[in-house]
């Protein structure tokens, strides 16, 4: 069923035509030309493939189209990007807003400036980093073969300061691209952030020019180098990758981030919580920062295991894990009606 236009799509599949429309929010359809749907499972956008629905789950056609929704999107609405879900989890109650998935929709990936010392790189929010690394050896640039690591796409990787086999994203970023709410473009530089493990944070100058938004693309500076080398150096690291971590099931990676001077895995293991198990939800007896979905797993079963990690690495060693993956919505339960 479309609403208004042959171009934004509004599908729902369990509720009736009434309800949807008093559901549906009050915006000019015609001019957007993506896909909005209604009481869309998140378990099919997030690598753990478990959680509840998202309200309303937008794919937009392009960045022009991602400008428009969000000029059009009520202010009231929560919005939350996405790539690849590889580092979210959706609680079972779902989430009351807009989940939108930049995922092979925002995806330039340009070669924008080339000389004897190296290269810079634009790539879109929905690229895969392994994708922009690969892509990068092809224009024999060295420094991005660790991204080939980060099971996500670049939005994800800038949001977090994503990094893996000593190497993290923003030391690699030469300036940023962001949209914020009333869909309007904004550049960005490394001076503009606190940037530090796993945290990337506006400082409060630039945030109180755009409190809310979201990375849509970032230009790369990487170094001068040999194609096959840079390529030889992607299939090492892919073939480490496979040996320690458990990619058997579906997983969020690491849950948790690394506390100073410690892996967060080591601390798992010692408290003795490998293979600890909640429904379909364990612990990795192979990398314990991992859990995966061995099944069916919820999302309930998957945060409470995050929980009891949290607490009983807390209570014996007395440092506090922080979470790495991001959990939003509701528990379930609650209505978001």
């Amino acid at each position: 069923m479309q609403l208004g236009s042959d171009n934004l799509s509004l599908i729902n599949t369990d509720m009736d035509i009434t309800r949807m429309q008093h559901r549906a929010p009050a915006i000019d359809v015609s001019r957007s030309r993506g896909k909005l749907r209604q009481h869309e499972s998140m378990a099919r956008h997030v690598s753990w493939r478990a959680g509840g629905q998202a309200a309303y789950f937008y794919q937009p056609a392009d960045l022009e189209d991602l400008k428009t929704f969000l000029q059009l999107w009520p202010q009231t609405e929560p919005i939350v990007m996405i790539g690849l879900g590889s580092n979210l989890l959706v609680r079972d109650g779902g989430f009351p807003g807009a989940i939108v998935s930049l995922h092979a929709k925002l995806n330039d990936l340009l070669l924008v400036e080339q000389d004897e010392y190296g290269g810079v790189v634009y790539a879109g929010a929905g690229i895969s980093c392994a994708k922009l690394a690969r892509f990068a050896a092809s224009q024999h640039l060295t420094g991005a073969e660790f991204l080939a690591g980060i099971p996500g796409t670049v939005g994800g990787a800038l949001a977090m300061n994503a990094g893996c086999y000593g190497s993290e994203t923003w030391q690699w970023v030469e300036r940023v691209q962001l949209i914020d709410r009333n869909g309007m473009l904004h550049e960005r530089t490394p001076e503009n952030y606190h940037i530090a493990y796993r945290q990337v944070e506006l400082r409060a100058a630039a945030l109180s020019e755009t409190p809310d938004n979201w990375f849509v693309g970032g230009w790369f500076r990487f170094h001068a180098g040999q194609q096959e080398s840079a390529r030889q150096a992607i299939k090492t690291l892919l073939s480490s990758r496979i040996k320690a971590q458990p990619l058997n099931f579906p997983s969020a990676g690491s849950v948790f981030r690394n506390p100073p001077g410690d892996y967060a895995a080591r601390l798992i293991e010692q408290c003795g919580l490998k293979g600890f198990r909640i429904g379909d939800a364990v612990v990795s007896t192979l990398h314990a920062n991992f859990i995966n979905n061995c099944g069916q797993a919820t999302a309930t079963e998957i945060e409470t295991i995050i929980d009891t990690i949290q607490t009983t690495v807390y209570q014996k060693t007395g440092i506090n894990l922080i979470k790495e993956v991001r959990i939003i919505g509701q528990h379930a339960g609650k209505n978001h009606e």
